[in-house]
Protein backbone atom coordinates (compact mmCIF):
# COMPACT_ATOMS: atom_id res chain seq x y z
CA UNK A 1 0.00 0.00 0.00
CA UNK A 2 1.06 3.72 -0.99
CA UNK A 3 2.52 5.60 2.01
CA UNK A 4 0.23 8.88 2.99
CA UNK A 5 3.31 11.55 1.16
CA UNK A 6 4.21 13.97 3.86
CA UNK A 7 3.90 18.15 3.78
CA UNK A 8 6.19 20.73 5.09
CA UNK A 9 3.01 22.66 6.00
CA UNK A 10 5.55 25.92 6.99
CA UNK A 11 6.75 25.56 3.15
CA UNK A 12 3.54 25.17 1.90
CA UNK A 13 1.68 28.05 3.02
CA UNK A 14 4.86 30.52 2.50
CA UNK A 15 4.25 29.00 -1.12
CA UNK A 16 0.75 30.02 -0.61
CA UNK A 17 1.21 33.53 -0.26
CA UNK A 18 3.95 33.42 -2.58
CA UNK A 19 2.19 31.95 -5.54
CA UNK A 20 -1.62 30.77 -4.79
CA UNK A 21 -4.55 33.39 -5.60
CA UNK A 22 -7.23 31.34 -3.54
CA UNK A 23 -10.97 32.82 -4.78
CA UNK A 24 -13.32 34.61 -3.32
CA UNK A 25 -10.95 35.51 -0.39
CA UNK A 26 -9.12 38.52 0.85
CA UNK A 27 -5.20 38.54 -0.46
CA UNK A 28 -3.94 41.03 2.04
CA UNK A 29 -5.49 38.93 4.76
CA UNK A 30 -4.47 35.52 2.96
CA UNK A 31 -0.64 37.03 3.39
CA UNK A 32 -0.92 38.77 6.94
CA UNK A 33 -2.07 35.19 8.27
CA UNK A 34 0.46 33.35 6.79
CA UNK A 35 -1.16 31.50 3.72
CA UNK A 36 -3.95 29.01 3.51
CA UNK A 37 -4.97 26.04 6.01
CA UNK A 38 -3.39 23.09 3.89
CA UNK A 39 -6.02 20.47 3.53
CA UNK A 40 -3.94 17.15 3.05
CA UNK A 41 -6.94 14.34 3.62
CA UNK A 42 -10.30 13.34 3.71
CA UNK A 43 -12.26 10.34 4.77
CA UNK A 44 -16.34 9.88 5.16
CA UNK A 45 -16.99 13.50 6.66
CA UNK A 46 -14.14 14.11 8.19
CA UNK A 47 -10.60 16.36 6.47
CA UNK A 48 -7.48 16.93 8.20
CA UNK A 49 -5.15 19.71 7.64
CA UNK A 50 -1.34 19.04 7.39
CA UNK A 51 -1.44 20.04 11.34
CA UNK A 52 -2.70 16.83 12.16
CA UNK A 53 -6.38 18.85 12.96
CA UNK A 54 -9.32 16.45 12.42
CA UNK A 55 -12.27 18.80 11.54
CA UNK A 56 -15.82 17.58 10.71
CA UNK A 57 -16.97 18.79 7.02
CA UNK A 58 -20.47 20.16 7.39
CA UNK A 59 -19.99 22.01 4.05
CA UNK A 60 -18.98 18.49 2.34
CA UNK A 61 -16.69 20.62 0.30
CA UNK A 62 -18.33 23.33 -1.57
CA UNK A 63 -21.70 22.01 -1.07
CA UNK A 64 -20.72 18.87 -3.00
CA UNK A 65 -18.86 15.59 -1.74
CA UNK A 66 -22.58 13.92 -1.55
CA UNK A 67 -20.59 10.36 -1.12
CA UNK A 68 -18.00 11.66 1.58
CA UNK A 69 -14.10 11.01 0.96
CA UNK A 70 -12.24 8.39 0.02
CA UNK A 71 -14.11 6.45 -2.20
CA UNK A 72 -11.14 4.20 -3.71
CA UNK A 73 -14.16 3.34 -6.32
CA UNK A 74 -14.12 6.06 -8.17
CA UNK A 75 -10.14 6.62 -8.46
CA UNK A 76 -10.31 3.18 -9.68
CA UNK A 77 -12.69 4.02 -12.14
CA UNK A 78 -10.86 7.58 -13.32
CA UNK A 79 -7.70 5.30 -13.82
CA UNK A 80 -8.99 2.70 -15.74
CA UNK A 81 -10.54 5.19 -18.11
CA UNK A 82 -7.43 7.43 -18.32
CA UNK A 83 -5.73 4.43 -19.23
CA UNK A 84 -8.66 3.38 -22.38
CA UNK A 85 -8.77 7.27 -23.19
CA UNK A 86 -8.18 10.19 -20.56
CA UNK A 87 -9.74 12.87 -23.22
CA UNK A 88 -10.96 13.27 -26.63
CA UNK A 89 -12.68 16.47 -27.78
CA UNK A 90 -16.38 16.08 -28.75
CA UNK A 91 -16.80 19.00 -31.44
CA UNK A 92 -15.77 16.93 -34.23
CA UNK A 93 -19.01 15.06 -34.28
CA UNK A 94 -17.28 12.58 -31.81
CA UNK A 95 -18.67 11.03 -28.55
CA UNK A 96 -16.87 8.82 -25.72
CA UNK A 97 -18.81 6.11 -24.10
CA UNK A 98 -18.87 7.40 -20.71
CA UNK A 99 -19.92 10.74 -22.36
CA UNK A 100 -22.90 9.09 -23.79
CA UNK A 101 -23.93 7.05 -21.37
CA UNK A 102 -23.70 9.76 -18.56
CA UNK A 103 -25.90 12.20 -20.99
CA UNK A 104 -29.08 9.26 -21.09
CA UNK A 105 -28.46 8.85 -16.91
CA UNK A 106 -28.98 12.35 -16.20
CA UNK A 107 -32.14 12.35 -18.75
CA UNK A 108 -33.13 9.52 -16.92
CA UNK A 109 -33.24 10.88 -13.21
CA UNK A 110 -34.51 14.45 -14.48
CA UNK A 111 -37.26 12.92 -16.34
CA UNK A 112 -40.16 14.53 -18.31
CA UNK A 113 -39.10 16.24 -21.29
CA UNK A 114 -36.07 17.17 -20.19
CA UNK A 115 -33.94 14.79 -22.27
CA UNK A 116 -31.23 16.48 -23.71
CA UNK A 117 -27.72 17.19 -21.84
CA UNK A 118 -24.86 19.61 -22.83
CA UNK A 119 -22.07 19.28 -20.64
CA UNK A 120 -19.39 21.89 -19.30
CA UNK A 121 -16.89 21.55 -16.69
CA UNK A 122 -18.59 24.09 -13.42
CA UNK A 123 -21.77 25.66 -12.56
CA UNK A 124 -20.82 29.04 -13.57
CA UNK A 125 -20.06 27.07 -17.16
CA UNK A 126 -23.25 25.54 -17.08
CA UNK A 127 -25.10 28.36 -16.49
CA UNK A 128 -23.88 30.31 -18.72
CA UNK A 129 -24.85 27.61 -21.90
CA UNK A 130 -27.91 27.98 -20.51
CA UNK A 131 -28.19 31.84 -20.74
CA UNK A 132 -26.88 31.27 -24.05
CA UNK A 133 -29.66 28.75 -25.05
CA UNK A 134 -32.25 30.20 -24.10
CA UNK A 135 -31.58 33.39 -26.31
CA UNK A 136 -30.33 31.39 -29.02
CA UNK A 137 -34.13 29.38 -28.88
CA UNK A 138 -35.88 33.34 -28.82
CA UNK A 139 -33.64 33.58 -32.00
CA UNK A 140 -34.30 30.28 -33.31
CA UNK A 141 -38.25 31.41 -32.91
CA UNK A 142 -38.16 34.35 -34.68
CA UNK A 143 -38.38 36.68 -31.34
CA UNK A 144 -34.66 37.84 -30.80
CA UNK A 145 -35.75 40.46 -28.81
CA UNK A 146 -36.32 38.33 -26.27
CA UNK A 147 -33.11 38.52 -24.17
CA UNK A 148 -34.20 39.68 -20.41
CA UNK A 149 -33.65 37.55 -18.17
CA UNK A 150 -35.39 37.81 -14.47
CA UNK A 151 -33.65 36.47 -11.47
CA UNK A 152 -33.39 37.31 -7.86
CA UNK A 153 -31.72 39.65 -5.93
CA UNK A 154 -29.01 37.43 -3.98
CA UNK A 155 -29.17 35.01 -6.12
CA UNK A 156 -25.79 33.13 -7.15
CA UNK A 157 -25.27 31.91 -10.21
CA UNK A 158 -21.48 31.52 -10.57
CA UNK A 159 -18.59 33.79 -11.00
CA UNK A 160 -17.93 34.05 -14.57
CA UNK A 161 -18.89 37.83 -16.15
CA UNK A 162 -22.16 35.83 -17.50
CA UNK A 163 -22.53 33.82 -14.09
CA UNK A 164 -22.26 37.64 -12.27
CA UNK A 165 -24.64 38.95 -14.35
CA UNK A 166 -27.47 36.47 -13.94
CA UNK A 167 -26.68 36.57 -10.20
CA UNK A 168 -27.93 38.83 -7.80
CA UNK A 169 -25.17 39.64 -5.53
CA UNK A 170 -24.36 43.02 -4.70
CA UNK A 171 -20.66 42.50 -3.65
CA UNK A 172 -19.95 40.68 -6.45
CA UNK A 173 -21.40 43.16 -8.74
CA UNK A 174 -19.54 46.12 -7.00
CA UNK A 175 -16.40 44.45 -8.41
CA UNK A 176 -15.30 44.24 -12.18
CA UNK A 177 -18.09 45.23 -13.87
CA UNK A 178 -20.23 46.45 -16.52
CA UNK A 179 -22.16 43.22 -16.75
CA UNK A 180 -24.09 42.18 -19.24
CA UNK A 181 -27.01 43.83 -19.91
CA UNK A 182 -30.70 42.60 -19.86
CA UNK A 183 -30.78 40.66 -16.76
CA UNK A 184 -33.18 41.38 -14.00
CA UNK A 185 -33.88 41.12 -10.42
CA UNK A 186 -36.62 40.94 -8.00
CA UNK A 187 -37.28 40.14 -4.18
CA UNK A 188 -36.16 37.02 -2.57
CA UNK A 189 -38.47 34.64 -0.83
CA UNK A 190 -36.26 35.41 2.05
CA UNK A 191 -39.10 35.59 4.68
CA UNK A 192 -36.49 35.96 8.00
CA UNK A 193 -35.72 39.27 6.75
CA UNK A 194 -37.99 40.69 4.36
CA UNK A 195 -41.49 39.07 5.70
CA UNK A 196 -43.34 41.81 6.96
CA UNK A 197 -45.82 41.79 10.56
CA UNK A 198 -49.25 41.82 8.80
CA UNK A 199 -48.41 38.91 6.48
CA UNK A 200 -48.58 35.14 6.73
CA UNK A 201 -46.69 32.40 4.83
CA UNK A 202 -49.34 32.29 1.65
CA UNK A 203 -49.29 36.21 1.88
CA UNK A 204 -45.58 36.20 1.37
CA UNK A 205 -45.54 33.57 -0.87
CA UNK A 206 -47.45 35.36 -3.43
CA UNK A 207 -46.32 38.70 -2.60
CA UNK A 208 -42.84 37.84 -3.97
CA UNK A 209 -43.90 35.90 -6.75
CA UNK A 210 -45.83 38.66 -7.62
CA UNK A 211 -42.58 40.39 -7.75
CA UNK A 212 -41.78 38.58 -10.53
CA UNK A 213 -44.52 39.23 -12.63
CA UNK A 214 -44.30 42.83 -11.87
CA UNK A 215 -40.76 42.72 -13.03
CA UNK A 216 -42.26 41.00 -16.29
CA UNK A 217 -44.36 43.53 -16.65
CA UNK A 218 -42.79 46.56 -16.11
CA UNK A 219 -39.83 44.94 -18.98
CA UNK A 220 -42.55 43.78 -21.47
CA UNK A 221 -43.35 40.63 -21.51
CA UNK A 222 -42.38 40.33 -25.22
CA UNK A 223 -39.00 41.04 -24.34
CA UNK A 224 -38.25 38.46 -21.38
CA UNK A 225 -36.46 34.94 -22.79
CA UNK A 226 -36.92 33.42 -19.04
CA UNK A 227 -37.62 33.72 -15.71
CA UNK A 228 -34.57 31.75 -13.74
CA UNK A 229 -33.75 30.66 -10.15
CA UNK A 230 -32.52 28.29 -7.23
CA UNK A 231 -35.03 25.97 -6.02
CA UNK A 232 -33.35 26.73 -2.96
CA UNK A 233 -30.67 29.85 -2.50
CA UNK A 234 -27.41 28.25 -1.23
CA UNK A 235 -25.05 30.78 -1.33
CA UNK A 236 -27.52 33.56 -0.32
CA UNK A 237 -28.31 31.88 3.27
CA UNK A 238 -29.92 28.80 2.48
CA UNK A 239 -33.24 30.78 1.81
CA UNK A 240 -36.08 28.06 1.72
CA UNK A 241 -38.96 29.39 -0.38
CA UNK A 242 -42.56 29.63 1.43
CA UNK A 243 -45.00 27.06 0.52
CA UNK A 244 -46.50 27.58 -3.03
CA UNK A 245 -43.98 30.29 -4.05
CA UNK A 246 -42.36 28.06 -6.81
CA UNK A 247 -45.65 26.76 -8.37
CA UNK A 248 -46.29 30.43 -8.61
CA UNK A 249 -43.60 31.36 -10.46
CA UNK A 250 -44.28 28.25 -12.89
CA UNK A 251 -47.69 29.94 -13.80
CA UNK A 252 -46.55 32.98 -14.59
CA UNK A 253 -43.92 31.90 -16.75
CA UNK A 254 -46.28 29.77 -18.32
CA UNK A 255 -48.86 32.70 -18.31
CA UNK A 256 -46.61 35.04 -20.94
CA UNK A 257 -45.18 31.95 -22.64
CA UNK A 258 -41.57 32.55 -21.21
CA UNK A 259 -39.23 29.62 -20.33
CA UNK A 260 -38.56 28.57 -16.95
CA UNK A 261 -34.92 27.82 -15.53
CA UNK A 262 -33.68 26.23 -12.54
CA UNK A 263 -30.30 26.41 -11.31
CA UNK A 264 -29.45 22.70 -9.67
CA UNK A 265 -25.68 23.16 -8.85
CA UNK A 266 -26.16 23.20 -5.09
CA UNK A 267 -29.85 21.66 -4.98
CA UNK A 268 -28.97 18.95 -7.81
CA UNK A 269 -28.59 15.08 -6.51
CA UNK A 270 -30.23 14.77 -3.33
CA UNK A 271 -29.49 17.17 -1.41
CA UNK A 272 -32.83 18.26 -0.50
CA UNK A 273 -34.29 14.92 -0.32
CA UNK A 274 -35.30 14.37 -3.93
CA UNK A 275 -32.54 14.20 -6.94
CA UNK A 276 -33.69 17.69 -8.00
CA UNK A 277 -34.49 20.70 -6.23
CA UNK A 278 -37.56 21.43 -8.90
CA UNK A 279 -39.01 17.86 -8.42
CA UNK A 280 -39.57 18.58 -4.59
CA UNK A 281 -41.42 21.93 -5.75
CA UNK A 282 -43.14 19.63 -8.27
CA UNK A 283 -42.14 21.84 -11.20
CA UNK A 284 -41.10 21.46 -14.45
CA UNK A 285 -38.63 23.66 -16.12
CA UNK A 286 -37.17 24.22 -19.54
CA UNK A 287 -33.28 24.25 -18.46
CA UNK A 288 -31.89 23.36 -15.68
CA UNK A 289 -27.53 23.50 -14.95
CA UNK A 290 -25.92 21.23 -12.69
CA UNK A 291 -22.71 20.57 -11.49
CA UNK A 292 -20.85 19.80 -7.85
CA UNK A 293 -22.91 16.71 -6.40
CA UNK A 294 -22.96 15.19 -9.79
CA UNK A 295 -19.47 13.93 -9.35
CA UNK A 296 -19.19 14.78 -5.35
CA UNK A 297 -16.55 17.02 -6.63
CA UNK A 298 -14.21 14.15 -7.34
CA UNK A 299 -13.32 15.80 -10.80
CA UNK A 300 -14.53 18.81 -12.49
CA UNK A 301 -17.73 18.29 -14.40
CA UNK A 302 -21.44 20.17 -15.03
CA UNK A 303 -24.26 19.73 -17.31
CA UNK A 304 -27.22 22.22 -18.42
CA UNK A 305 -30.31 19.82 -19.51
CA UNK A 306 -33.01 21.23 -22.17
CA UNK A 307 -36.47 20.22 -22.84
CA UNK A 308 -37.26 18.45 -25.67
CA UNK A 309 -38.79 21.35 -27.29
CA UNK A 310 -36.03 23.16 -26.92
CA UNK A 311 -33.73 20.96 -28.24
CA UNK A 312 -36.40 20.64 -31.18
CA UNK A 313 -36.86 24.51 -32.11
CA UNK A 314 -33.09 25.10 -32.01
CA UNK A 315 -32.45 21.55 -34.42
CA UNK A 316 -35.05 23.23 -36.70
CA UNK A 317 -32.98 26.06 -37.31
CA UNK A 318 -30.39 23.47 -39.49
CA UNK A 319 -27.51 25.74 -37.79
CA UNK A 320 -24.61 25.08 -35.49
CA UNK A 321 -24.47 26.16 -31.68
CA UNK A 322 -21.55 28.21 -31.79
CA UNK A 323 -21.03 26.91 -28.36
CA UNK A 324 -19.22 25.12 -26.22
CA UNK A 325 -16.23 24.02 -23.95
CA UNK A 326 -12.40 21.95 -24.66
CA UNK A 327 -13.18 19.31 -22.38
CA UNK A 328 -16.93 19.49 -22.46
CA UNK A 329 -18.23 15.74 -21.91
CA UNK A 330 -14.54 14.89 -21.07
CA UNK A 331 -14.21 10.93 -20.74
CA UNK A 332 -13.16 10.49 -17.10
CA UNK A 333 -15.01 13.40 -15.52
CA UNK A 334 -17.73 11.46 -17.24
CA UNK A 335 -16.37 7.95 -15.75
CA UNK A 336 -16.33 9.00 -12.42
CA UNK A 337 -19.69 10.85 -12.93
CA UNK A 338 -21.72 7.95 -13.49
CA UNK A 339 -19.78 5.81 -10.88
CA UNK A 340 -20.86 8.53 -8.28
CA UNK A 341 -24.70 7.75 -9.44
CA UNK A 342 -24.52 4.32 -8.75
CA UNK A 343 -23.11 4.78 -5.37
CA UNK A 344 -26.20 7.49 -4.31
CA UNK A 345 -28.45 5.13 -6.05
CA UNK A 346 -26.97 2.05 -3.74
CA UNK A 347 -26.77 3.24 -0.82
CA UNK A 348 -29.87 4.83 -1.33
CA UNK A 349 -28.92 8.26 0.09
CA UNK A 350 -31.24 10.25 -1.68
CA UNK A 351 -34.25 8.50 0.12
CA UNK A 352 -31.99 9.06 3.17
CA UNK A 353 -31.92 12.52 3.13
CA UNK A 354 -35.22 12.83 2.60
CA UNK A 355 -36.57 10.42 5.53
CA UNK A 356 -34.27 9.96 7.65
CA UNK A 357 -30.90 12.69 8.12
CA UNK A 358 -33.04 15.39 6.85
CA UNK A 359 -35.70 14.84 9.19
CA UNK A 360 -32.80 14.26 11.91
CA UNK A 361 -30.90 17.85 10.55
CA UNK A 362 -34.26 19.61 11.48
CA UNK A 363 -34.38 18.35 14.74
CA UNK A 364 -31.03 18.95 15.65
CA UNK A 365 -31.22 22.47 14.76
CA UNK A 366 -34.00 23.01 17.04
CA UNK A 367 -31.99 22.57 19.63
CA UNK A 368 -29.97 25.45 19.19
CA UNK A 369 -33.45 27.78 18.55
CA UNK A 370 -33.15 28.74 22.75
CA UNK A 371 -30.05 30.11 22.20
CA UNK A 372 -29.59 33.76 23.27
CA UNK A 373 -27.97 34.61 19.76
CA UNK A 374 -30.07 32.35 17.74
CA UNK A 375 -33.21 34.70 15.90
CA UNK A 376 -33.85 31.35 13.73
CA UNK A 377 -33.08 27.93 12.18
CA UNK A 378 -34.04 26.38 9.24
CA UNK A 379 -33.55 23.45 6.95
CA UNK A 380 -34.90 21.72 4.40
CA UNK A 381 -33.04 18.05 3.19
CA UNK A 382 -29.21 18.04 4.66
CA UNK A 383 -29.12 22.24 3.71
CA UNK A 384 -29.60 24.00 7.27
CA UNK A 385 -29.03 27.56 7.94
CA UNK A 386 -28.79 28.99 11.71
CA UNK A 387 -29.38 33.06 12.15
CA UNK A 388 -27.31 35.12 14.31
CA UNK A 389 -28.84 37.96 16.19
CA UNK A 390 -28.52 40.20 19.15
CA UNK A 391 -32.28 40.35 20.26
CA UNK A 392 -34.72 37.28 19.69
CA UNK A 393 -37.70 37.87 17.77
CA UNK A 394 -35.91 40.51 15.20
CA UNK A 395 -33.08 40.39 12.43
CA UNK A 396 -31.62 43.22 14.45
CA UNK A 397 -27.37 42.30 14.01
CA UNK A 398 -24.06 43.42 16.22
CA UNK A 399 -21.55 45.21 15.04
CA UNK A 400 -20.59 47.94 12.81
CA UNK A 401 -22.10 46.44 9.97
CA UNK A 402 -23.65 43.08 9.26
CA UNK A 403 -20.97 40.07 8.74
CA UNK A 404 -19.34 40.79 11.96
CA UNK A 405 -20.89 37.55 14.20
CA UNK A 406 -21.48 35.40 11.23
CA UNK A 407 -17.57 35.54 10.74
CA UNK A 408 -16.13 35.31 14.44
CA UNK A 409 -18.81 32.17 14.59
CA UNK A 410 -17.47 30.59 11.83
CA UNK A 411 -13.68 30.83 12.76
CA UNK A 412 -14.45 29.27 16.55
CA UNK A 413 -16.50 26.65 14.65
CA UNK A 414 -13.36 26.10 12.66
CA UNK A 415 -11.09 25.99 15.78
CA UNK A 416 -13.40 23.80 17.48
CA UNK A 417 -13.01 21.19 14.77
CA UNK A 418 -16.07 22.11 12.76
CA UNK A 419 -15.73 23.42 9.28
CA UNK A 420 -18.99 25.35 8.55
CA UNK A 421 -19.87 28.64 6.29
CA UNK A 422 -20.99 32.14 7.34
CA UNK A 423 -23.36 33.83 4.62
CA UNK A 424 -23.06 37.33 6.36
CA UNK A 425 -24.63 36.47 9.86
CA UNK A 426 -26.12 33.61 9.03
CA UNK A 427 -24.49 30.25 9.40
CA UNK A 428 -25.20 27.92 6.63
CA UNK A 429 -24.09 23.73 6.53
CA UNK A 430 -24.53 21.46 3.34
CA UNK A 431 -23.24 18.01 5.28
CA UNK A 432 -22.04 15.07 2.69
CA UNK A 433 -25.31 12.59 2.11
CA UNK A 434 -23.33 9.85 4.16
CA UNK A 435 -23.67 12.23 7.27
CA UNK A 436 -24.49 9.98 10.80
CA UNK A 437 -26.52 11.10 13.43
CA UNK A 438 -23.97 10.86 15.77
CA UNK A 439 -21.95 13.56 13.27
CA UNK A 440 -24.88 15.42 13.34
CA UNK A 441 -25.27 15.79 17.26
CA UNK A 442 -21.45 16.87 16.79
CA UNK A 443 -22.17 19.28 14.83
CA UNK A 444 -24.69 20.89 17.10
CA UNK A 445 -22.55 20.20 19.83
CA UNK A 446 -19.39 22.22 18.59
CA UNK A 447 -21.87 25.04 17.21
CA UNK A 448 -23.46 25.69 20.47
CA UNK A 449 -19.82 25.58 22.12
CA UNK A 450 -18.60 28.42 19.92
CA UNK A 451 -21.99 30.28 20.15
CA UNK A 452 -21.32 30.24 23.81
CA UNK A 453 -17.85 31.52 23.68
CA UNK A 454 -18.52 34.19 21.47
CA UNK A 455 -21.40 35.46 22.93
CA UNK A 456 -19.58 37.63 25.25
CA UNK A 457 -17.40 39.95 22.64
CA UNK A 458 -20.67 40.06 20.18
CA UNK A 459 -22.65 41.68 23.22
CA UNK A 460 -19.60 44.40 23.48
CA UNK A 461 -19.71 44.97 19.94
CA UNK A 462 -22.57 46.46 20.11
CA UNK A 463 -25.86 46.50 17.48
CA UNK A 464 -25.94 47.47 14.01
CA UNK A 465 -28.44 49.94 13.46
CA UNK A 466 -30.16 48.99 9.84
Amino acid sequence: MRSAPSYDNADLRRLDVAHHLPPQQDWALQESSGGSRIIVRGEGSTIWDAEGNEILDAMAGLWCTQIGYGRRELADIAHEQMVQLPFYNSFFRTAAPPTIALAARIADLLGGSLSHVFFNNSGSEAVDTLVRTARYYWQAKGEPQRSVIIGRKNGYHGSTIGGVSMGGMVSMHNQGGPWVPDHEHVMQPYSFEEQREDEDEDAFSARAAQAIENKLIEVGPERVAMIFGEPVQGAGGVIIPPRGYWKRVEEIARKYGVLLGCDEVICGYGRIGEWFGFQHFDIQPDLVSMAKGLSSGYLPISATAMADHVVETIRAAHAPFVHGYTYSGHPTAAAVALANIDIIEREGLVMRTKSDTGPYLAQALQTLSDHPLVGEVRSIGLLGAIEITSEKGTSQRFGAKPGLAGALIRDACIERGLMLRAVKDTLVMSPPLIITHEEIDRIMLIARDALDACEPALREAGVVSL
